[in-house]
């Protein structure tokens, strides 16, 4: 090994084991991934090497290890399972990829505490990454979780600093484990996913998956030393038999092997809702963004239904303050307007989590709890009502997980679809309930209401979270404005027209006023009248986090390439689409950022070269 250039991922796992010194492998099916675990003086290594050919490359030393009693410190290796073969093999409605299939080889491992007490950690190496959770045989509170990533300074990494009240701010570019300035955000304190470029080229993604009833969430501190980050449930936690703790995963490989990746929902629990027909992604309009206000407007609502009856989007989503409509109408009269139109309706709703609100909405609509939910919900079902956003939640905590499984299981019962506002970030549930639609949990287009920052760091910020958050799930980014809200945007209308094609939600709220949709040329109209919102493929064509980003999605026979560029000067992209198809259009930035630029062609050019404005972007559809 001494020619080739060697890097080492260290999974330790934090323990005091006895015995003599044992090495106990496991490796992906596809042999990228192999993990050897050394146990040696009570301390167990999993050093973990990726295979690219005749290189090898690492990420970083992950600590692992819980507590059940604080005293407990110390640990044995009782035994190691033989390996065995696991496959994933499952349909998704919605998400970045129709089938999904993946494989992996598990090593569950064995200890005993000081105790007497038993843990198990099972380990799997996929084909994109690995995963490991806690198990116990017997019911038991974790009181302390020793997992923990450590991170040398140099590596880059993109992280977002914590914010529990819905994961809005921005992955932030550093190479080192310091805080970002953020003089509203406690430091050392970071939110998952966390990306990290230990290696040109190489790149591995932490986040955790299948969170259960019982589970919390967690998230990352480097308060201590920042070079380590530690992860940190929101609360404690029981585990047991019929539980385990939430998977923690590194998706690895290259940024394609990052972005395409379903290793996320691949560990999470399989669909638990019999009859799915209900369950129908598509485009919503929405009336919230333009106006901060116009769900109690019944004539502005209207409008909204029209947009939608115009645009073919079947749905739309009125929002806050429906439950004070006025100007003609109430919310039963909206409803039956939107019927008369052939559209679909999605209320909101507030969790009363983190804010009250009007305290004759709490009365009047409150959710928290089981017979609140049963009585809204069934209301909802004989009323028509297509779906739910349910807004401010605050927190990772076990009680706040049991809030949203419950949601997700009540909505199912009464055919509800569900949006998840304010909320947290996706941990798989896309898959165990299919009727989750979409998740915020996102810095999105709506912060153009609540100040200036993103008019100039949207285009950044939108090249980074393709690598980022909408790796691990749905993100209702409410994407494509082409005229201004309260603050003002700066990306080109051919950027703003490529992001719900670059961002992936089941549900995509298109937030701008009617008047802006019905003057954009009819190619354009056409194209996001008929936009998909689910995929059956997803592959990255190119791209780099905070610069630009090429992504290809396919729809049928259909691939939609979308591209942005992050920077703020031109660019032009080259960009191999002949083996996705024969003919395209390409619809780009024109003279300048507020107009198109249409190409159709026939023959297809092998690597047509596409110019972007500074902040620009295009979409290409390739039959």
């Amino acid at each position: 090994m001494n020619n080739k250039k060697l890097f080492v991922i260290n999974l330790i796992i934090c323990g005091f084991l006895s015995g003599k010194a044992q090495v106990v492998s496991v490796h992906s099916p596809n042999n990228k991934i192999y993990v050897e675990m050394k146990v040696e003086k009570g301390v167990p290594t999993l050093e973990t090497e990726y295979r690219n050919g005749k290189q090898y490359v690492s990420v970083s030393k992950v600590q692992t290890g819980i507590a059940f009693d604080k005293d407990a410190t110390q640990m044995e290796l009782l035994s190691v399972s033989p390996a065995k073969k696991h496959k994933d093999d499952y349909m998704m409605l919605s998400g970045k990829r129709s089938h999904c299939v993946n494989q992996a080889n598990i090593r569950t491992f064995r200890f005993k505490d000081t105790n007497g007490k038993e843990i198990d950690i099972e380990l799997r190496a996929y084909n994109d990454g690995i995963a490991f959770r806690y198990l116990t045989p017997k019911s038991d509170t974790i009181q302390r979780e020793m997992t923990s990533f450590h991170v040398s300074n140099g590596i880059n990494r993109w992280a977002q600093p914590l914010d529990l009240n819905g994961y809005e701010d921005f992955y932030y570019q550093t190479n080192n484990g310091k805080e970002v300035p953020n003089p509203k955000k406690e430091t050392g304190k970071w939110g998952f996913p966390l990306l990290l470029e230990p290696a040109k080229g190489f790149y591995a993604l932490l986040t955790e998956a299948n969170i259960l009833h019982g589970n919390c969430g967690a998230h990352l501190e480097n308060i201590n030393n920042e070079e380590q980050y530690d992860v940190i449930p929101a609360s404690n936690t029981v585990i047991g038999d019929k539980l385990s703790t939430p998977w923690r995963i590194m998706i690895i490989g290259s940024l394609a092997d990052i972005v395409q990746s379903t290793l996320v929902t691949d560990v999470s629990n399989a669909n638990r809702i019999d009859d799915t027909r209900w369950i129908q992604p598509g485009a919503l309009s929405w009336v919230y963004w333009a106006y901060n206000h116009g769900s109690k407007d019944f004539q502005i609502v209207k409008q909204y239904v029209d947009l939608a009856y115009e645009m073919q989007w079947p749905y739309v989503l009125i929002d806050w303050e429906w439950d004070v409509m006025n100007n003609g109408g109430n919310i039963e009269d909206a409803i039956a307007y939107a019927k008369s139109k052939g559209i679909k309706v999605v209320l909101w709703y507030n969790s009363f989590e983190s804010w009250g609100g009007d305290s004759s909405f709490a009365k009047a609509h409150d959710l928290r709890t089981p017979e609140g939910r049963e009585k809204e919900m069934a209301w909802l079902e004989q009323m028509g009502v297509s779906g739910v956003k349910i807004d401010f939640f605050y927190g990772d905590s076990e009680k706040t997980m049991n809030y949203y499984l419950d949601l997700l299981e009540c909505a199912a019962r009464h055919h509800l679809m569900v949006n998840f506002h304010g909320a947290t970030v996706p941990r798989g549930w896309q898959r165990t309930y299919p009727n989750l639609m979409s998740t915020e949990g996102v810095y999105g287009a709506e912060y153009y209401n609540n100040g200036p920052t993103l008019t100039d760091k949207a285009a950044w910020h939108n090249t980074v979270l393709p690598y980022t958050r909408n790796v691990i799930g749905p993100m209702d980014y409410t994407p494509g404005t082409f005229s201004n809200s309260q603050h003002p945007h700066i990306t080109t209308f051919a950027h703003e027209l490529a992001l719900p094609f670059v961002f992936e939600s089941a549900w995509q709220h298109m937030p701008d006023r009617p008047s802006a949709y019905m003057s954009l040329p009819t190619e354009v109209k056409s194209l996001l009248s008929s936009i998909p919102t689910v995929w059956d493929d997803t592959r990255l064509i190119s791209g780099y986090p905070g610069q630009s980003i090429v992504i290809a999605r396919r729809k049928g026979k259909t691939w939609y390439v979308a591209g942005l560029n992050g920077k703020n000067e031109p660019t032009t992209i080259d960009v191999d689409l002949s083996r996705l198809g024969k003919t395209i259009r390409i619809i780009s930035d024109g003279a300048d950022g507020q107009s198109f630029q249409i190409t159709n062609s026939k023959t297809l050019s092998k690597n047509p070269t596409i110019k972007c404005r500074k902040q620009g972007g295009f979409v290409a559809i390739v039959q």
